[in-house]
């Protein structure tokens, strides 16, 4: 069958001020539709990939009317699922317009050519939630989607309903059947890997200024899961029971070189921590440079899991940056988002890292359940304190899945426009805090902790490539705009 797998149009102001978005926008290779696009390759599918990021509306739907597709499956997340419903109600429109019709599917009410389907972090969430806000969408993939889209396409193309299909809500005449879901994919080796030749031009794919060396970049995920229960975290086992299910070093150090086959030149490990299994972390570092494989690379890791002996392994090997998940600098609210971190574990894994010669990113959250005004401005004092090379300052948001937002009355009050679910605006707003004191936070620890005289001379001073000076001016922009516009995070420029 004739599959097009689309990310709805999007541009960088629909998320970001268009004041910052130079110094923030982030376009990642989008691994799960990649990972579904190899999967329905292999089974002998045709599949073209759409990115919204670099193509209009308009485009989309050109690019549809010429590939004339039998399945369209959209991905979402939940600021963009507005523009999901929009795309499938055009396809709609288009095929009605201008698409010869082909046989229909029996087991869905009308006389559709296309058959529609959404997945993505939203959709997986929200489920059946979804067919019932559009009656466009005929179908959604409630969890990982290299299975149930391949079984659902073998269905359908047999004219068969999707009854008993592992993983898929779907429309079924007047009625919408849930199907038992699918169990984890456990065999992570088993899958093919990501089909980045869809991608057209790699170069569009860079994550922000100052989070790489070197370019294309490409992403990968060595493992899937999470043992940890963040209140904030969206994670497809809520339950945690699956744990992390590990990729063998062997099956990553064969994408990692057909990545540099391909010509990427730097690889960004999208791990929720690449450190969750010591020994095994340790032995992809060695095995990177043992293999003499020339390539930068960046990570992310939990503090709690980490020392300089594995760092300085890191680095060793080409890693050149690490982030670290601080979150906050009040023990309360870290012990409140159920992080399962100390402060000092943040402190000894900031200077270890620092120590082993790498760049340190910290991520920081405003808006914790419980939270005061002047535990904000402790956390922005600690920020200052551990002095990491690059700080980021959120608003907490309570993405559905989450448990945040599973239990909202119990910690604060959420906004009903999806367009906030970003980190930019203030989605959530707890109890203890407003949601103008959150944004007075962020605007207050931009200017303390990038305006330190010593902090400026110290990037000066680090400052090695054309790409370094880009990454700073464009900083320095968007840090301008932050002192001078009070309004800047109230809400997006669109």
């Amino acid at each position: 069958m004739k599959c097009a797998l689309v990310i709805p149009s999007w541009i960088p102001e629909d998320i970001f001020s268009s004041k910052t978005a130079g110094s923030q926008i982030n376009y990642w290779q989008p691994l799960g539709t990649l990972y579904v696009a190899s999967s329905l390759m292999k089974a002998g599918h045709e599949v073209i990939f759409l990115n919204g990021a670099f193509m209009t509306h308009s485009e989309i739907l050109e690019k549809l009317l010429e590939f004339s597709p039998d399945v369209v499956g959209i991905y979402s997340t939940a600021f963009g699922w507005n523009k999901a419903m929009f795309t499938a109600s055009e396809v709609r429109r288009v095929e009605k317009e201008s698409l010869t019709t082909t046989p229909h599917f029996p087991f869905i009410k009308g006389e559709h050519a296309i058959f529609i389907t959404v997945g993505g972090p939203y959709p997986i969430a929200m489920q059946e939630k979804c067919l019932e806000n559009s009656q466009d969408i005929d179908a959604v993939v409630t969890g990982e989607g290299e299975i149930t889209f391949v079984e659902m396409l073998d269905n359908i193309s047999h004219g068969r309903s999707l009854e008993g299909v592992q993983g898929v809500v779907y429309r079924a005449g007047d009625g919408i059947v849930k199907n038992p879901p699918r169990p984890l994919i456990t065999n992570l080796d088993s899958l093919p890997f990501p089909a980045r030749e869809l991608l057209g031009d790699d170069r569009n794919y860079i994550p922000p200024p100052a989070t790489y060396k070197r370019k294309p970049v490409a992403v990968i995920m060595t493992a899937r899961g999470c043992n940890r229960r963040c209140l904030f975290c969206f994670q497809i086992d809520k339950t945690r029971k699956s744990g992390i299910r590990f990729r063998g070093v062997e099956n990553v150090m064969q994408e990692i070189e057909l990545c540099l086959k391909q010509g990427y030149r730097e690889i960004k490990f999208i791990d929720d921590t690449l450190a969750a299994d010591y020994d095994r972390a340790m032995q992809i570092a060695h095995e990177i440079k043992k293999r003499g494989l020339d390539f930068t690379w960046f990570a992310s890791a939990c503090v709690n899991q980490v020392d300089y002996k594995l760092l300085k392994a890191f680095k060793d090997a080409g890693c050149w940056a690490i982030l670290f998940g601080a979150e906050s600098g009040v023990q309360k609210d870290l012990n409140t988002i159920k992080k399962g971190i100390t402060l000092e574990q943040t402190r000894k894994a900031v200077k270890a890292a620092k120590d082993a010669g790498l760049t340190v990113y910290t991520p920081f959250l405003f808006g914790i359940p419980g939270q005061t005004y002047d535990d904000g401005l402790k956390s922005i004092k600690f920020a200052c304190e551990i002095n990491p090379d690059i700080a980021n300052f959120h608003a907490i948001t309570p993405f559905p899945g989450s448990e945040l937002y599973d239990n909202l009355e119990k910690y604060g009050t959420m906004s009903d426009d999806l367009n906030d679910f970003t980190y930019q605006g203030a989605a959530f707003v707890p109890y203890s805090m407003t949601r103008d004191e959150i944004t007075k936070l962020r605007q207050i620890a931009f200017k303390k902790f990038y305006s330190r005289p010593g902090y400026v001379v110290g990037r000066l001073f680090k400052l090695r490539s054309m790409n370094d000076i880009n990454a700073a001016l464009k900083g320095a922009k968007s840090l301008f705009w932050i002192l001078v516009r009070r309004d800047i995070f109230h809400k997006v420029s669109r």
